[in-house]
C-alpha cells in the first residue's frame, strides 16, 4: 500500500476506485465496505483508494472539545489497512481552509483532478464542503458530468460502523475486552514507547515495560489488569499487562505497563504493540507491597490460563 501525507502527492489514476471516511478502528464493518472496493477494483481492473482526514475534522472545528478518543491513532489505522490489501491510502491534512471548499470545487479538484475517480462508494450521509453543504445527492449529479459512477452503501450498513464504533469505544472503557474484541475481529491494541518507570515492579519480582502512548486523542481501556500479548522486533510475547494510577503506592499518573513472560531483554526506548485478548481483574489497592506480590502471582496464573486455553 503506498501512503500519501496529502493530495498533492497523489498522482491521477485512470481507474480509481475511492471511498472516504475516517475508518477508525478499521472494524468488521469497515471491512465490509473496504471488501466491496476491492471486488469492484478486480472487475474493472482498478486500484482501490481511501481518502481520509487527519486530524480528525473534529480536533479542528471543536478544537475545545478534549472528549474525542479514537479507536487507532492514524499510524495504527494505515498499518490495518495495509494488511487488508488497500492499493492507496490519502492522508489529508484537515484544515479550516479545507472544510471551507465549495462542495463543487472539492468534487472537481480532489475527486476527479487529483484522484482520477471512476467509481466512488459513499454512505448514504456523506457530508462535504463548506458548512458540510455537499452530499450524496450533489456527487450523483456530479457523476455524468465528470465520468464517474456513484454507489451508494446502504443505511444499515452505514449504521452498523457508526454501532459498531460506539460500542467499540463503550465496551474499552468497562474493560470489556472480548466485547471490544468481537466487534474489531482482532485485538484492541496500544502502540508505545517504552519509557523508564520507578523500578516497583522489579523489586517485587514482577518486572514491567511501561508504555508512552504519545497521541492523547488515543482511547485507553478501563483500569485493571489484563492478559496479553506483545509484539518486539517481530517476536510474540505473553504478558500481564496493567493500567491504572498504582493506588498500592500511591501513585499519581496513570500507567500502561506490561510483565513481559519469559523475557529479559533491554528494550526502552523502542516502540512495541501490546494486544489485549482478555480482561483478568479491575485495579484495587494492597495494604502492602507483599499484599499486591501474591495478588500479582495469582494474577499471572489466570493470565497463563486464558492465554493457553
Amino acid at each position: 500500500m503506498k501512503i500519501y501525507n496529502h493530495i498533492d502527492e497523489f498522482t491521477p489514476l485512470k481507474n480509481a476506485i475511492v471511498t472516504i471516511g475516517t475508518f477508525d478502528g478499521v472494524h468488521q464493518g469497515h471491512r465490509q465496505i473496504i471488501a466491496g472496493i476491492k471486488e469492484l477494483a478486480r472487475q474493472t481492473g482498478g486500484e482501490t483508494v481511501i481518502l481520509t482526514f487527519f486530524p480528525h475534522p473534529r480536533m479542528i472545528i471543536h478544537p475545545e472539545d478534549q472528549t474525542l478518543k479514537l479507536i487507532t491513532t492514524i499510524h495504527e489505522r494505515a498499518a490495518l489497512l495495509e494488511q487488508l490489501g488497500v492499493d492507496h491510502l490519502i492522508i489529508t491534512p484537515f484544515s479550516r481552509d479545507f472544510s471551507n471548499q465549495l462542495p463543487e470545487a472539492y468534487i472537481r479538484d480532489i475527486l476527479v483532478n487529483k484522484i482520477g475517480t471512476r467509481k466512488i462508494i459513499i454512505g448514504y450521509d456523506h457530508r462535504f464542503g463548506k458548512d458540510r453543504q455537499g452530499g450524496l445527492a450533489d456527487l450523483q449529479q456530479a457523476g455524468p458530468v465528470y465520468g464517474f459512477e456513484v454507489i451508494e452503501i446502504p443505511e444499515q450498513d452505514i449504521d452498523n460502523v457508526a454501532v459498531s464504533s460506539t460500542r467499540i469505544r463503550e465496551a474499552l472503557l468497562r474493560a470489556d475486552i472480548e466485547q471490544a474484541n468481537a466487534f474489531l475481529s482482532y485485538p484492541f491494541f496500544i502502540t508505545g514507547k517504552v519509557i523508564r518507570g520507578n523500578q516497583i515492579g522489579r523489586q517485587i519480582g514482577y518486572p514491567t515495560a511501561n508504555l508512552l502512548v504519545e497521541e492523547s486523542y488515543k482511547i485507553i481501556p478501563a483500569d485493571g489488569i489484563f492478559a496479553s500479548t506483545v509484539e518486539i522486533d517481530g517476536q510474540t510475547y505473553q504478558g500481564m499487562s496493567y493500567i491504572g494510577h498504582r493506588p498500592t503506592i500511591n501513585g499519581m499518573t496513570r500507567n500502561i505497563e506490561v510483565n513481559i513472560f519469559d523475557f529479559n531483554q533491554d528494550i526502552y526506548n523502542q516502540t512495541v504493540k501490546m494486544n489485549f485478548i482478555h480482561f483478568v481483574r479491575h485495579d484495587v489497592k494492597f495494604s502492602s507491597l507483599e499484599g499486591l506480590k501474591e495478588q500479582l502471582a495469582q494474577d499471572k496464573l489466570d493470565v497463563l490460563k486464558l492465554l493457553n486455553s
